[in-house]
């Protein structure tokens, strides 16, 4: 292992996936607790799109993708309150026409096959330095707003009604929210891939969830389980030459497994 992570390209790997392991469960907890947990889906699909556009108009992609993220997280949140009685809408729509359009887009962008796979199903040990920066930056801000506005995320969270009586700004509030969603989206993106973005933000809050006694718990046991599936999943990805995007995921996968077939020999004793 001290061999692996004395190159260049697996350091700036680890630190690129240690930040997404942090800000993805962070905020992955309160989307999972809003029962959106497939938002992050539809958003990786819209920057996918976003990707797409900037290859097609020579620039930076992940720079397109976050804006194409975060104008569909906006759209989805106005789309939710026109549709109060089916709030799911939002997501299948966005989820459609952002399918439709990263099609007709990826048509035009010809000779950026390889790119585009990069982005669609992970390429974490090509993060570049500006990657890392990029990811660092927006990791930073995405939880220096969870870190000030702790406490009024987590009244909106678990009951809006009582928290807009209480005099916050709900409106405000969930436009911020939906706005770091999408950052974290488009920082997860180029780690693990499009595809499997919902993934890291859901399945270790689905881990701790199983365990965890408070939110607080919830909280800090997503994050540790995001850093070890990156961890463990690099580790495995390098010694096996296996697809790293997917190896940090189905690591993920495989400790919910594992904590749910513990509770389960628990429950038969």
């Amino acid at each position: 292992m001290i061999e692996m992570f004395s190159l260049a390209f697996m350091q700036r790997a680890l630190v690129a996936g240690l930040i997404v392991a942090v800000v993805a469960p962070s905020i992955g907890l309160f989307l999972v607790l809003r029962r959106l947990a497939l938002y992050g889906d539809a958003l990786s699909h819209v920057t996918l799109t976003g990707v797409a556009a900037g290859m097609l108009t020579r620039t930076y992609p992940v720079a397109t993708g976050l804006l194409f993220a975060v104008a569909a997280s906006l759209g989805m949140d106005w789309l939710r309150q026109s549709y109060r009685k089916y709030s799911e809408m939002a997501v299948a729509i966005v989820l459609a026409g952002a399918l439709a359009l990263a099609v007709i887009l990826l048509s035009l962008a010809t000779g950026s096959t390889g790119e585009m796979m990069a982005y669609l199903f992970g390429s974490i040990v090509t993060v570049s330095r500006t990657d890392v920066l990029v990811i660092g930056v927006l990791g930073v801000v995405v939880l220096g707003c969870v870190f000030l506005l702790y406490k009024e995320l987590l009244a909106s969270t678990f009951d809006e009604e009582y928290a807009r009586i209480s005099g916050l700004p709900i409106r405000a509030l969930n436009t911020l929210f939906y706005v770091l969603v999408a950052l974290t989206v488009g920082l997860t993106m180029r780690v693990v891939g499009a595809l499997l973005v919902s993934s890291l933000m859901v399945v270790p809050v689905g881990a701790a969830l199983q365990v965890a006694r408070s939110f607080r718990g919830a909280l800090a046991l997503s994050v540790g389980f995001g850093m070890v599936s990156v961890l463990a999943g690099l580790t495995l990805a390098y010694v096996l030459d296996l697809a790293p995007g997917g190896t940090v995921v189905f690591t993920a996968v495989l400790i919910l497994l594992l904590i749910l077939a513990y509770k389960r020999l628990r429950r038969l004793e």
